[in-house]
């Protein structure tokens, strides 16, 4: 008697709502994330937001309580929208904003580490307040500024969440060893060849002395996240002395000290 097969995993889904479903899978068609979603590895449905407007001009948005320019998108067309993808209770709901929760290496983590999230890509002013809160959406900015709209955010996190999907990296090493993996800014990069316009790689990268190699690169990451991320710098002294101190070791004297 042969064993019946197992099932195949289910994989990650991104579920997007939008007024440009066409903007989708766009560059996640292609390189790693493209081969990845060919494969399986991970699935992409975008919605269009316009097909749950109820009018025969498929209106989806109107002009702010209160005054001021510009539209914003309408409670109930938005909530028909989200309520009409039928996701999973255990799917996060995102709604990509300027004023939203930073978009870290660790909440990715978090994000891919699940079955995939719902995201809501606002338009013109914004949302109503009533569907973030009767949805229980949560924000999230992928940085101080403001764009469009949040597609070009919603294609930052998908891209962010699918690269660290078991099979999607050739090595396992490609998604721990990089900016953010442990708190600090990436090492410099070098390869052939050995003369570039005067300048050479660096003696250490080319000394076949592994520990010297480790050592040289976390030198660097520190420095480079020192001067160029103090914020992360900060971040990343606090958890290191948090640790020394759970070990019960000594911690050593700050090379910032002087």
């Amino acid at each position: 008697m042969t064993a019946s097969p197992s099932a195949p995993p289910t994989p990650w889904h991104a579920t997007v709502l939008t007024l440009f479903p066409e903007m989708f899978p766009g560059p996640l068609g292609v390189s790693l994330a493209g081969r990845a979603l060919a494969s399986g590895i991970w699935a992409l449905e975008a919605r269009d937001i316009r097909a749950s407007a109820t009018d025969k001009h498929r209106s989806v948005d109107d002009t702010p309580a209160g005054g001021g320019p510009g539209m914003v998108l309408r409670a109930d067309v938005l909530a028909a929208a989200i309520d009409a993808a039928t996701i999973a209770p255990e799917r996060p709901r995102l709604l990509m904003s300027p004023r939203g929760r930073p978009l870290t290496q660790a909440f990715v983590r978090d994000l891919a580490a699940g079955p995939g999230p719902l995201i809501v890509c606002g338009r013109f002013e914004g949302i109503d307040q009533r569907v973030i809160d009767a949805r229980a959406l949560t924000e999230v900015s992928i940085g101080d500024y403001v764009l469009s709209g949040g597609e070009i955010a919603a294609l930052v996190l998908i891209d962010a969440c699918v690269r660290l999907l078991p099979g999607v990296m050739g090595k396992l090493e490609s998604g721990t060893d990089e900016s953010f993996s442990d708190g600090l800014l990436e090492y410099p990069q070098y390869t052939r060849p050995q003369l570039f316009e005067g300048r050479t790689i660096p003696d250490v990268l080319t000394s076949g002395d592994h520990a010297k190699v480790a050592a040289w690169r976390r030198a660097q990451a520190e420095a480079l996240t020192e001067a160029r991320r103090p914020d992360l710098w900060a971040d990343w002294q606090a958890r290191d002395g948090r640790e020394q101190r759970g070990t019960g070791q000594k911690e050593p004297k700050s090379t910032t000290d002087g």
